[in-house]
C-alpha cells in the first residue's frame, strides 16, 4: 500500500498579488480591532500604547513612546494605521507568494489553508517580537499569549481571505 503525503515543492508559481494584498490589509484590520480590545480589556489605562509602539516604527521613537498611552493622539493613530496597514499588506504578499508558490491554494495540499496561515503567523510573532527587537527594542513590552494569539488570527484571516480572492478572481478571469 503506497501512502501519498502530497507534500508540495516551491515552483515558483506567480501569486494573485491584488488577492495578496487586500488579504493582508483585511487581515491587518482584523489584528488592529483584536490589539484594541485586547489593550482595552488587559490595560484599560493604556488603550493607546500599542498605536504608539506601531507608530514608533515611522516616527520618532523617543517622542511617541514617552507620550500618555491613555491619551488619544490623532497623529500617532494614523501614523500606526498607515504603517500597520502597509505591514499587512506587505506580510500578506509574501504569504500570497508561499501559498501559490506551494500550491496550497488548489485543495490537493496534505496541509490546509487555515493551517498554512496559523503557521506564518506564528512564525512573523517570532521576528517580529525576538528578532527585530534587537533593532526596536520597544516591542518586546508587547510580547505575550495575547499577541501571539492575535498573529495567529491574523496569518489564518490573511490565508483563508488570499484563498478565496484568488478563486474568485481566477473564476471570474475564465469566465471573461
Amino acid at each position: 500500500m503506497e501512502l501519498r503525503l502530497r507534500l508540495h515543492h516551491w515552483e515558483g508559481r506567480e501569486p494573485d498579488l491584488m488577492a495578496a494584498a487586500v488579504a493582508g490589509f483585511a487581515a491587518g484590520a482584523v489584528l488592529m480591532v483584536l490589539e484594541l480590545v485586547w489593550s482595552a480589556t488587559m490595560r484599560s489605562d493604556a488603550l493607546w500604547r500599542v498605536p504608539q509602539l506601531v507608530a514608533a516604527l515611522s516616527m520618532e521613537p523617543s517622542s511617541v513612546l514617552h507620550g500618555p498611552a491613555h491619551v488619544f493622539d490623532v497623529g500617532v493613530v494614523a501614523a500606526a494605521l498607515v504603517t500597520h496597514y502597509l505591514l499587512g499588506i506587505g506580510f500578506g504578499l509574501i504569504l500570497g507568494a508561499v501559498i501559490a508558490g506551494y500550491h496550497y491554494d488548489d485543495g490537493s495540499a496534505a496541509v490546509s489553508l487555515p493551517v498554512i496561515g496559523a503557521i506564518f503567523g506564528a512564525a512573523l510573532y517570532v521576528i517580529n517580537f525576538y528578532a527585530l527587537t534587537e533593532a526596536f527594542h520597544w516591542f518586546a513590552e508587547a510580547r505575550g499569549w495575547g499577541t501571539f494569539i492575535c498573529h495567529l488570527i491574523f496569518g489564518v484571516t490573511a490565508a483563508e481571505l488570499y484563498g478565496k480572492l484568488a478563486k474568485y478572481r481566477q473564476q471570474r478571469d475564465s469566465v471573461a
